[in-house]
């Protein structure tokens, strides 16, 4: 699949997370910002939307970026976060398109989670 110019226009923070312990004694979660890249951010929508939610009902929206190498684990991937204009995108699926490594697309629920 081919990337057409201008189809990437996102600029996304993609975050790992990590705890850390507070000054009481309890665990902190901390999220820090493991790169940024260029993606599409798309809202799921009829067809594709049934098809997600059948893997992870809380699935909302679809982003595509480039393939990099330390993003090429969906295991560690689906514990990472998208955070774009403050809004933050939980990543549930990787997926790597043909296997082709060229694009990943991530199956992604908008909102806050447990931390």
């Amino acid at each position: 699949m081919a990337i057409r110019i201008g189809t990437l226009r996102h600029r996304l923070a993609i975050q790992q997370r990590s705890t850390a312990q507070d000054s009481m004694g309890g665990q902190v979660t901390i999220w820090s910002t493991l790169a940024f890249v260029w993606g599409r951010i798309q809202p799921l929508s009829g067809h594709k939307l049934m098809t997600a939610q059948a893997v992870h009902s809380e699935v909302t929206h679809e982003v595509v970026v480039r393939w990099r190498p330390d993003l090429a684990n969906p295991q560690t991937v689906a514990a990472m976060r998208i955070m774009h204009a403050g809004r933050p995108f939980n990543i549930r699926a990787s997926m790597n398109e043909d296997e082709s490594n060229r694009t990943l697309t991530l199956l992604t629920a908008e909102g806050m989670n447990d931390g």
